[in-house]
């Protein structure tokens, strides 16, 4: 179980997932497979509610570990997209990382995760 090397990799996979939110934090919405890197380059967060802020929070837990904060509590005012992550800061999961996410309302906001896949089988 070791992470891909990126000066061998053999294949990169453009992938995205996408879920609605509830208020439990420790909802897993990415997992890094064994034996993969997968190259975070945006997360957005939209608010489908048509009158009410929401708050996001976006944690990354490590191989099990506690979970660390990305963002805490961001207020995203109704009908609108807030960006977490673009490209230009872009973030590495390893295999046994996740991304987990929360809201403050249920059903408030949606994540989209646009991510690489990378593999040096």
């Amino acid at each position: 179980m070791a992470n891909p090397n990126l000066v061998a990799v053999t294949s990169i996979y453009g992938k995205s997932v996408q879920a609605t939110l509830d208020t439990t934090l420790t909802t897993e919405i990415l997992a890094c497979p064994s034996d993969k890197l997968l190259k975070v380059n945006n997360i957005l967060i939209a608010n489908i509610d048509g009158s009410s802020a929401a708050d996001v929070s976006i944690a990354i837990t490590k191989s099990g570990g506690s979970p660390i904060m990305i963002a805490s509590t961001i207020s995203v005012p109704a009908d609108s997209t807030l960006v977490a992550i673009d490209k230009n800061s872009a973030l590495y999961l390893q295999e046994s990382d996740n991304i987990e996410a929360g809201a403050s309302a249920n059903s408030d906001l949606t994540i989209t995760i646009n991510y690489e896949e990378m593999d040096d089988a």
